[in-house]
C-alpha cells in the first residue's frame, strides 16, 4: 500500500484509537468522558486516544500537544470543539489550507487541502501536561503517521512541547547537537523536512496577544512557500 494511501492511515487510526498504553492517560480522558462538561451533558464523548487527519497527501503537517479534554477528547477530532481549534482553523481558512473558518463536530463538512492536523501525545492528559514517559510511549504513532504521510515536507509545531516532539520525531537515534531552539518562526532543516515553530493557539496566548491572526497567518504562508520546495530525503 503506498505511503501516502488513505488504507494506510486508515489502519493506523484503528491501532491508534485502540491504545492503553499509558495507565493515567487512560484514567483521565475515560473519566471527563462519563462525568462531562455541563454544556457537553447531553453530548457522547469521544473518550479514546485522538487521530490525525487531513489531506492523505497534505506537504504541510501541523503537530499540536495533546487532544483538549472537552474538545477532541469531546469531539473525537483533533482541535475540534475548543478555543484553540476556532482560532486554528480560521488560519488554516485565511491561508487556503480549509475549506471552512470553524469546525464543531467531526461531521461538520471541514476539508483540509494539502495540511495534516495530528498531536504528539494522543490521550487527554490531566493539567494538559503528559509525562516525559506518556510523551515517549507515545511517540512512535506519531512517528509512524508521519511516515505515511510520503508528501509531506514542513512540519509546524504548535508549542515548544511539539517542537521538543518532533525533534524526537525526526532524530529517532540521538537528537542534534547543538539542540535547535524554539521560537515563533524558527526553522530547522530536520531530515526529511523543514520544521517550523509557532505559538500554541491556546487561549493563553490568543488571548493575551501572544500569538495574533497575522502571526499564525505568517507561519502557515511560509509553511506553503516551504512546501513548493524540493523534496528532501527521509
Amino acid at each position: 500500500m503506498p505511503r501516502d494511501s488513505p488504507g494506510a492511515l486508515a489502519a493506523l487510526e484503528r491501532e491508534v484509537t485502540a491504545c492503553r498504553r499509558c495507565p493515567r492517560l487512560v484514567a483521565w480522558r475515560e473519566e471527563v468522558a462519563r462525568e462531562k462538561r455541563a454544556a457537553f451533558a447531553d453530548e457522547t464523548y469521544w473518550g479514546r486516544p485522538v487521530p490525525g487527519f487531513g489531506d492523505p497527501r497534505a506537504r504541510v503537517v501541523l503537530l499540536g500537544l495533546a487532544p483538549a479534554a472537552h474538545g477532541a477528547n469531546r469531539t473525537g477530532r483533533m482541535f475540534t470543539g475548543d478555543r484553540s481549534g476556532d482560532f486554528l482553523f480560521a488560519a488554516l481558512h485565511r491561508t487556503g489550507f480549509a475549506n471552512q473558518a470553524r469546525s464543531h463536530h467531526a461531521g461538520d463538512g471541514l476539508r483540509l487541502t494539502d495540511a495534516w492536523v495530528t498531536a504528539a501525545v494522543r490521550c487527554a492528559p490531566p493539567a494538559n501536561k503528559p509525562t516525559p514517559l506518556e510523551r515517549d510511549t507515545c511517540l512512535p504513532w506519531a512517528r509512524s503517521e508521519f511516515a505515511l504521510l510520503g508528501r509531506a515536507r514542513v512540519l509546524v509545531c504548535l508549542g515548544s512541547f511539539a517542537w521538543a516532539a518532533a525533534l524526537r520525531i525526526t532524530h529517532p537515534d540521538a537528537p542534534p547537537r547543538p539542540l535547535p531552539r524554539f521560537g515563533h518562526g524558527a526553522e530547522w532543516d530536520a531530515p526529511g523536512v523543514r520544521m517550523i515553530g509557532c505559538f500554541h493557539p491556546s487561549q493563553q496566548n490568543t488571548f493575551t496577544g501572544k500569538l495574533t491572526e497575522p502571526m499564525i497567518d505568517a507561519v502557515l504562508i511560509r509553511a506553503r512557500e516551504l512546501a513548493r520546495g524540493p523534496r528532501r530525503t527521509r
